[in-house]
């Protein structure tokens, strides 16, 4: 069944280029309104311009779609609020948002400075939290909304050298998780995206040939799925080159050692056992957790059968 977004009016940010112009692009030429958010900086956040967000909503619109452009910082709330409002005024609702901006400011952990950590910090999850946070209440009120936060390989399993990128990024799961639950009753989904793509964060460090597997276009059509009417809820997609696979968070059996004076030796002695993955298990909540380990202990609620 072919995915048509006619109607729907959807937020992409960092837009200007990479990966939010190969999905803003996409999602235009699925009949979305789109509107395509860059501050127009570096790579490493420096300096502002408004023209490639433009420069986008004329690709768009030449292609037949409709789109505005936008350049507000995704660290101002108020900023990406009015982004919001005036989107619902020309076209009535905001029904998609991509949360896809970013920056780098790599060093390894010991030469990075707190500045570079915050500022990271900064634009990947609290921009993400910002843009969330404009579009949360109309999406719950219309009862209707798909949101995809952006993470990373480098949040996921640690990359060398990204210390604040990665803790970004992983904590953009955290939040995913917590928001695909408190949205679900108003049909607001919310997922992650965690891409491999050949953009200018990756010009110079991997060979062109390489570059050229890893074209944003070959990750766009994730994006497509889940912001797509059957959406999932709280998947975590990851693509690159074409190829798509989905993370996961999983708990295993583990083992029930109890209150003693040697618990810390036992833990140690037993790793392998408490970490052997052969039964473990995708939770769903937080509370999951608990109750794993309070049946370990032997407790039965009074309602179980």
């Amino acid at each position: 069944m072919t995915i048509d977004l006619s109607g729907r009016v959807a937020i992409v940010t960092g837009a200007g280029g990479g990966l939010g112009r190969a999905h803003a692009m996409l999602l235009a030429s699925r009949g979305a309104k789109v509107v395509v958010n860059d501050l127009g900086t570096a790579s490493d956040g420096q300096g502002a311009s408004a023209s490639a967000a433009e420069r986008v909503v004329e690709e768009i619109r030449a292609a037949g779609g409709e789109a505005m452009a936008d350049s507000s910082s995704v660290t101002d709330l108020a900023a990406v609020t009015a982004m919001v409002e005036a989107a619902r005024e020309r076209w009535g609702s905001v029904d998609i948002l991509v949360n896809n901006a970013g920056i780098l400011r790599d060093k390894s952990f010991t030469k990075m400075s707190l500045d570079d950590f915050r500022v990271v910090v900064e634009v990947h999850l609290m921009g993400s939290v910002n843009c969330t946070k404009a579009v949360w209440d109309v999406m719950r009120e219309q009862n209707y909304g798909r949101i995809v936060m952006t993470t990373s390989s480098s949040g996921l399993f640690g990359n060398f050298g990204q210390s604040n990128y990665g803790a970004a990024k992983l904590a953009l799961v955290g939040l995913m998780q917590t928001l695909g639950l408190e949205g679900a009753k108003n049909n607001v989904r919310v997922n992650c995206l965690a891409p491999t793509a050949g953009t200018r964060m990756l010009e110079g460090i991997l060979p062109q040939d390489m570059l050229d597997l890893l074209a944003p276009e070959a990750v766009s059509p994730g994006v497509l799925a889940l912001v797509a009417e059957d959406a999932p809820n709280r998947t975590i997609l990851c693509a690159g080159a074409g190829g798509f696979e989905q993370a996961h968070v999983t708990i295993t059996k583990g083992i029930f050692v109890g209150r003693k004076d040697e618990a810390a030796e036992e833990i140690l002695a037993r790793l392998g056992e408490i970490g052997d993955r052969t039964e473990a298990e995708t939770i769903s909540s937080a509370l999951d957790q608990g109750a794993l380990e309070l049946a370990k202990a032997g407790f039965e609620p009074e309602h179980a059968a």
